[in-house]
């Protein structure tokens, strides 16, 4: 194991995800207690759907916290392939109603003529975020950093100034805008959470070369990396 991941594994799912929610809420109110305020980015996917439905339920001051994407596809948030659908229809209920959410689509706007604007409003809300969370396709990729992707190199250069890029996933479905590996390796608190065996599979083929896939990048840069599993 390398010394910078902590690897949690439960085989219940929904134990899982309460011990991931109760470690962000316990963040996120320390960071109230600190500075009154608290920044979360959160990915989209299936997996986190139970995550983001036990973490809307924990007890904390949310009309504190501020929620992001670490990615999304260039669509109307009506859309139900939508990350900003996602997080209102599973995070933004019960007590995480009070929570502000800012979203990374501009309406009306082309996704490649947009990184800058995007990158500026993200940038002065979510530099050094208190808590960010990752998920992983069966691909290898993490927020839209796609393998093949034409943005793919500068997404994952190290010294880019972008906080944001707009991404051309090739033979996935929509223009995406995502976070770079530099704004993702910045997060005071980084989170990966995988589910099913096939995802572990892929998981431990990262950690073979940090070339392997976009995903290797973040196992072997990150400062400290806590990655929840459940195998199913």
């Amino acid at each position: 194991m390398m010394n910078n991941i902590d690897f949690n594994v439960c085989n219940n799912p929904n134990v899982l995800v309460k011990n991931l929610a109760k470690e962000v809420t316990d963040i996120l109110k320390e960071a109230i207690l600190e500075k009154n305020s608290a920044t979360l980015l959160v990915s989209g996917g299936n997996t986190p759907k139970l995550f983001f439905q036990e973490l809307s339920k924990m007890k904390l001051d949310w009309s504190c916290v501020t929620i992001g994407l670490v990615d999304e596809r260039w669509i109307n948030p009506s859309n139900s392939d939508s990350n900003a659908n996602l997080v209102d229809t599973f995070l933004l209920q019960n007590e995480a109603k009070k929570a502000k959410f800012v979203p990374i689509y501009l309406e009306n706007c082309d996704c490649f003529s947009s990184e800058e604007k995007c990158s500026q409003t993200y940038k002065e809300i979510f530099s050094y975020s208190d808590v960010l969370i990752l998920g992983m396709g069966n691909d290898g990729h993490t927020a839209s950093l796609f393998p093949q992707s034409p943005e793919l190199k500068e997404g994952l250069d190290l010294k880019s100034k972008k906080f944001c890029i707009s991404i051309d996933p090739v033979y996935a479905k929509y223009s995406r805008m995502s976070l770079t590996l530099k704004s993702i390796l910045d997060a005071k608190n980084l989170f990966l959470h995988l589910q099913n065996k096939e995802k572990l599979d892929v998981y431990n083929e990262a950690l073979t070369s940090e070339e392997r896939y976009p995903i290797s990048k973040v196992l072997f840069h990150a400062p400290k990396l806590k990655v929840y599993y459940s195998y199913e």
